[in-house]
Parts: C-alpha cells; sequence; structure tokens
C-alpha cells in the first residue's frame, strides 16, 4: 500500500494513493487521524484502510505533510555505500557511523529545504528511509523486516563545514528544516525484501546529482534495524535513515556543488516516489513568515 499525509482543503488526513488519485482513509475511518501513528499501531486498522472505497482526490492537489508527525527517535546511518566512502576519503568501517537528527531538523517533502545563514555549504543527500511498525529491543537480523512499517525517501541535508568543526556530526546535520522526508511511504508488500534493489538518484533539473541502487549498500535495513536495537528500544514510528550513495556535493571534482536558493533538489527512489525540495535562504525565508 502506498500512503501519503497531506492537507486538503484546509484538513490534514491520512490518503490512500492509487496512481494519480488519493483516496482519503480519515475521512472514511476517523479513527486514522491526521498521521500514520494509528495505522502503525494497529494492524487491524490497516486491513480495513485497504479496503476503504471512494472518490479519490488527485495527488497532485494534497500538500505533504510529515509521515509521522513526531517521531519520538530519527536514528542515521552514514558511510552505508562504499564509493561514498571513498569519495569521502574514510576508511571502510566494520560498524556503521549513527547519528540523530532533532525533530526541528525535519519536514515534509515539498517544504522549502533551508540554507542557513552562517553557510553556503548545504549539500544533499539521496536516502532510504525506514518507518519503524513493531518496536523492540535486541532485535535479530532474522526478525528485523518484520518491525517493518513502510519506507520513504529522505533528503539528508548537510551543513557540510558545521559537520566538518567536530568528529561528532551533530552540528551539520540538524540545521533547522534540513531534512525532507516523503512524501509516500510505501508498505513491504510492495517492494521488494528490504528494499533491496532499488534505484536511487538525487538531482537538480536535467543536471544527475547522485545515481545507484539500494542493493549497493553495506548494511541493509534487516542488519541496521539490528544494529540500532543493539542500544535503543526501537517505538513504534522512529525513522531510521539507511546512508546516502556516492555523487555528494561536497566531493565533486573540480569544484563542490552545494545547493543554492531557487533550485528544487529531486530525490528519486524507484517503487517510493520523488521528494522534491525548493531551496530557500534562511534569510528569505523569515521575510516570506512576516
Amino acid at each position: 500500500m502506498k500512503l501519503l499525509v497531506g492537507t486538503y482543503d484546509g484538513a490534514a488526513a491520512v490518503y490512500r494513493v492509487d496512481g494519480a488519485q488519493a483516496v482519503n482513509l480519515t475521512a472514511a475511518l476517523p479513527q486514522i487521524g491526521a498521521d500514520l501513528s494509528a495505522l502503525i499501531a494497529s494492524p487491524e486498522l490497516m486491513a480495513q484502510a485497504a479496503a476503504v472505497e471512494g472518490a479519490g482526490v488527485a495527488v497532485a492537489e494534497i500538500t505533504p505533510e510529515l509521515p509521522v508527525n513526531a517521531p519520538g527517535k530519527i536514528l542515521c546511518l552514514g558511510l552505508n555505500y562504499i564509493e561514498h566512502i571513498k569519495e569521502g576519503g574514510y576508511d571502510i568501517p566494520d560498524y556503521p557511523a549513527i547519528f540523530m537528527r532533532t525533530r526541528q531538523s525535519i519536514m515534509a517533502a515539498g517544504a522549502p529545504l533551508v540554507r542557513p545563514t552562517c553557510s553556503d555549504k548545504l549539500d544533499y543527500e539521496a536516502e532510504l528511509m525506514i518507518v519503524v511498525g513493531k518496536g523492540g529491543r535486541h532485535i535479530s537480523e532474522a526478525d528485523a523486516l518484520d518491525h517493518v512499517f513502510g519506507y520513504t525517501v529522505f533528503n539528508d541535508g548537510s551543513v557540510r563545514d558545521f559537520q566538518r568543526k567536530t568528529h561528532q556530526w551533530t552540528p551539520g546535520k540538524n540545521f533547522d528544516q534540513t531534512g525532507a522526508i516523503g512524501p509516500f511511504v510505501v508498505t513491504p508488500d510492495d517492494l521488494p525484501e528490504g528494499a533491496k534493489g532499488l534505484k536511487i538518484e538525487s538531482r537538480v533539473g536535467d543536471e544527475i546529482l547522485q545515481s545507484s541502487n539500494t542493493g549497493n549498500m553495506i548494511w541493509g535495513a534487516a542488519q541496521t534495524i539490528a544494529i540500532m536495537s543493539e542500544f535503543t528500544t526501537l517505538e513504534p514510528g522512529d525513522l531510521i535513515a539507511l546512508g546516502t550513495p556516492p555523487g555528494v556535493g561536497h566531493a565533486k571534482k573540480p569544484d563542490p556543488r552545494w545547493l543554492r536558493p531557487g533550485e528544487v533538489v529531486e530525490i528519486e527512489i524507484e517503487g517510493i516516489g520523488i521528494c522534491a525540495s525548493p531551496i530557500m535562504d534562511e534569510a528569505d525565508l523569515a521575510k516570506a513568515a512576516e
């Protein structure tokens, strides 16, 4: 099932996407609410949602919202594609780089991805993201995919000079409104096991920035869930980003390729969809809010 959380005609709702049309599940089943939390918590409600019939709304007329409005944790994996590791000048690790993002750093697909006033080194990172369904601790790799509610698209926008100010990547990965998520969440039954073998790409207009395949990840979805649950209890609605392939802006030769205000960056994953974000300068965003 392909799901979309969004606003149409002034009301936020959960939609089931069928091609270019979307059926309002919240209108049919009010207990679903305005994000995916209730569906994640209830397989029975998911079964009811699959059977909902009704007139559709054009997907293009729905403004995306975050799939989960208040995720408990946003866990991120770094250095998960060998060629990306090499372009960054790192050694291939035995254990993945792991960092966390704050709620303020993420936003829905379609919302501006903000270049901060203190830096012009805003980079893009195309990533597959897991929406955790069933929680747990010490989850085995063999059982890990049973804990996936769905998969979505993530742009791990990174402010590179701040990322490199410290051995911990936290500053460069947590500027407000730099991590775009969505707009679609696709359940595992509609994708290959572990969402492997999917084309993943980033681009601005006709300029292809990254192009790879999720089958090239060192740590796949199952391994990552097992690794994360060794040190923290995963909870329903947690988000886990799985790292980016080669082609990021800071590694472009002869000059880095930073995102610039006025551009629209698109992240596309085969079978899931496109996460598009207009780039806006922080100062211009503040003026627009006045």
